[in-house]
Order: structure tokens, then C-alpha cells, then sequence
């Protein structure tokens, strides 16, 4: 078995999705969305790098590319679940510390936010990681698709801990909102943790599986970048991203 590094990428991809069937194949650039995704967390240069699979084909279409896949079980009813139970098939001997969860519908991430979401980590106390950019479009301010994480960030606070999340506008008064990017980074033991919990009441009322983190007591930091990556959801964002791409053929 190829070895692992004490930081692990797990990209979680499966082909089942109702809004959008077969979205990791879809082609963005030339290549496959999950291969672009794959691409980009190479090239963060954080540890090694794996896909976690729920079909053949997108392991097949990875590992054509040069990369690194692992069948997982197709039924996970989460990438969180997928990427354990890869963490378990790659790492018995426990050598990995660190798991970033990256989705594979982010094919416009930049390489320097997958290094961004691992330095809150270097503090032991921080369970779980992630990410957040100020929303500067009136419209997200009040879009419940547009999950906001409630915490003390600022221009001259580049990390902090989160307090909450949620799709509602939050919180009130005067300052910025914050745009939750949904890229994780977990020390081991909160990873295991969090996969052995079940479903908590408001992670089912707001469907946010990070409110369970947070109802179990396990901390969550936030680092702030300068823009939230286009997820590919449905056909429109696939054509969105083929148009950023096109204006930016570099991988920072």
C-alpha cells in the first residue's frame, strides 16, 4: 500500500446527485470536474492527496489523470462518512493527523484557501477547521442558500471561532456577514468524533451537518479569505465555471 503523509486531502465524490446526475465527470477545462479539483489540491502541496469514490468510473477517470482514488461504500449518507471510512482503508497504522475534506464540486478553488483551512489546526485546541469570505453581494445577505457563519472575523482578524451557522441573516446590527465555505480540516480524534454522532436537532432544522460539531462541543475556527469558490450545484454554475477557468489557467 503507498504510503500517506501526516496531512491528508480526502476528496469525497459520488455520481448519485438529484439536482445535477454524474456531476463529477462533467467536463470543466478539458477535464473531468473531479479532476480539476484533484489538480488544485496537488497543487496546494499540503500532503498527499486521495480521492474517496462511490463508483468505478470516477476512480477510473482519476487515477487516468495520475492521481490517487479509493472505493468507498456508495451509500454514505455524507462526505464526511466517505472520507472515514477511506481514512481507515489508506492510514491503518494511524500515522495521519490532519484530514482536510474538500468537496469535488469546487473546481474553482484556489490552492492557497486548502493551505488557509489547515493553520487554525496548529492550535490543539481547535477540533475542526474551515473557511468564510465577507459577502459582498447585497442579494446573499439574505439568501438561505447562502449559509452564514456567525463569528468575531474582521480586516484585522484573520481567525476566530465560530459561534454558529446558519441559512438566516446573522448576526444583526451594523458590520459584515460572512459566506461559510464549506471546506473542512479535522484533527483525527475530532473526525472520529464527529462520524459517531448522530443527526443533532439543528443540524436537522437548518440542514447544516456542522451544527452537530457545534452541538457536541467540539470547536470550530474560521480563517477569512477574499473570496468564496463557485460550488457547482447545478448546469448554470457548471457553465459559470467554465467561463472562470478560461480567464484563469494558473494554479495559486
Amino acid at each position: 500500500m503507498e504510503t500517506v503523509s501526516r496531512t491528508i486531502v480526502l476528496i469525497p465524490s459520488r455520481l448519485a446527485s438529484t439536482r445535477f446526475p454524474r456531476k463529477p465527470l462533467a467536463e470543466v477545462s478539458g477535464e473531468a470536474m473531479i479532476v480539476q479539483v484533484w489538480r488544485r489540491a496537488v497543487a496546494s502541496g499540503v500532503g498527499t492527496v486521495v480521492v474517496a469514490c462511490g463508483d468505478e468510473e470516477i476512480a477510473q477517470a482519476v487515477q487516468a489523470a495520475g492521481g490517487r482514488a479509493v472505493m468507498t461504500h456508495p451509500g454514505h449518507p455524507s462526505g464526511s462518512d466517505r472520507i472515514y471510512e477511506a481514512l481507515e482503508i489508506l492510514d491503518p497504522e494511524r500515522t495521519v493527523e490532519r484530514i482536510v475534506n474538500l468537496q469535488g464540486d469546487l473546481p474553482t478553488i484556489e490552492p492557497v484557501a486548502i493551505r488557509k483551512v489547515l493553520e487554525p489546526l496548529s492550535d490543539r485546541k481547535v477540533d475542526i477547521a474551515t473557511l468564510a469570505a465577507e459577502i459582498t453581494d447585497p442579494d446573499e445577505r439574505n439568501d438561505p442558500n447562502v449559509v452564514k457563519v456567525v463569528a468575531a472575523l474582521g480586516e484585522d482578524i484573520d481567525v476566530a471561532q465560530a459561534l454558529y451557522f446558519t441559512r438566516a441573516t446573522a448576526p444583526a446590527g451594523d458590520g459584515p456577514l460572512w459566506h461559510h465555505i464549506g471546506l473542512y480540516a479535522y484533527q483525527r480524534a475530532a473526525l472520529e468524533t464527529f462520524v459517531a454522532l448522530p443527526p443533532s436537532k439543528l443540524e436537522q432544522r437548518e440542514r447544516l451537518e456542522q451544527l452537530r460539531a457545534l452541538e457536541a462541543g467540539l470547536r470550530i475556527d474560521v480563517a477569512r479569505v477574499e473570496m468564496a469558490p463557485l460550488g457547482v450545484d447545478t448546469p448554470a454554475d457548471l457553465d459559470r465555471a467554465r467561463q472562470l477557468l478560461k480567464s484563469d489557467d494558473t494554479l495559486r
